[in-house]
């Protein structure tokens, strides 16, 4: 897998109900309904229960408690509820909070990531805090550069919507050689990155990015990271979709969604850096 959040749990992968054996709902299903015909259960069913059985519709993976993609639509979109709503009390309220949402969120998000059982009540946590991060970092953006917070959440919007057109067209293909090389990337960014921070703390460069974030180097490097970051969504719809067809448990929805929200997030603030240098720090 090429994003971390989805590889860190199994069911995701390819590999997933490799062996070949029915998923453990089904097995139990198929045991009653051999116990049924084969048991002395049998010879108690009348014709017209046989008839009923036999002309009910079949389970779908919603009835089994296998994941949907209905499932990942609507915890994903919880998620984003709350997480604006967070983000405008803190926006209103108390905006200078936004420093100690990034440390909770940070922390939140590595435990999160590296669970290999969901845990919604972290994962609500983590959006609650990344909603005082957002909702205070977009005051400040936004008190500088006024209409800055609305054209990132347009071009956040628009991006996620194009990423999915591409991945449901099949347009663009998840490949191992697509996520080695999107893994390689990242990682290259986030070394990249940690070494802006560091010049950044040691007083090289005037502007608030850091000095390897600033000018045309920064524009270059912004179109850059939002390219990984829209890579990052394809690759979650493809884990999505691998966990669907492979009947991965509905609790997993959870995983998925925190998935996606690491991705956006990821993707709003680098268009709000973005969009930040373009118009002049």
């Amino acid at each position: 897998m090429g994003s971390p959040i989805f590889a860190r749990s199994d069911v995701f992968g390819e590999k997933a109900n490799a062996s070949g054996r029915a998923p453990a709902g089904a097995q139990g299903q198929q045991a009653q309904y051999g116990q049924q015909q084969y048991g002395a259960g049998y010879a108690a069913t009348d014709a017209a229960t046989l008839n009923t059985m036999y002309s009910s519709p079949s389970a779908t993976t919603a009835d089994t408690g296998r994941l949907t993609y209905d499932d990942v639509i609507v915890k994903t979109g919880g998620l984003l509820a709350l997480l604006v709503a967070t983000g405008a009390v803190t926006w209103v309220m108390f905006p200078q909070l936004f420093f100690v949402g990034a440390i909770v969120g940070l922390v939140l998000g590595l435990v999160n990531a590296f669970k290999r059982e969901p845990s919604p009540a972290l994962i609500v946590a983590y959006t609650v805090a990344q909603g005082v991060f957002l909702g205070g970092i977009s005051q400040a953006f936004e008190a500088q550069w006024s209409g800055i917070v609305l054209q990132a959440v347009l071009a956040t919007v628009s991006t996620f919507a194009a990423c999915l057109w591409l991945f449901r067209s099949g347009r663009v293909r998840v490949t191992p050689r697509f996520t080695r090389w999107l893994l390689f990337a990242m990682v290259g960014y986030l070394v990249f990155s940690l070494v802006n921070v560091v010049m950044m703390f040691a007083g090289v460069g005037d502007g608030g990015f850091g000095p390897l974030r600033e000018g045309p180097l920064g524009i270059a490097v912004g179109l850059i990271a939002v390219g990984l970051a829209s890579a990052s969504l394809i690759v979650d719809f493809d884990a999505i979709q691998r966990g669907v067809r492979n009947g991965v448990p509905k609790k997993y929805a959870w995983s998925a969604a925190f998935g996606l929200m690491v991705t956006l997030i990821w993707l709003y603030l680098e268009f709000l850096r973005l969009l930040a240098i373009l118009r002049g720090e």
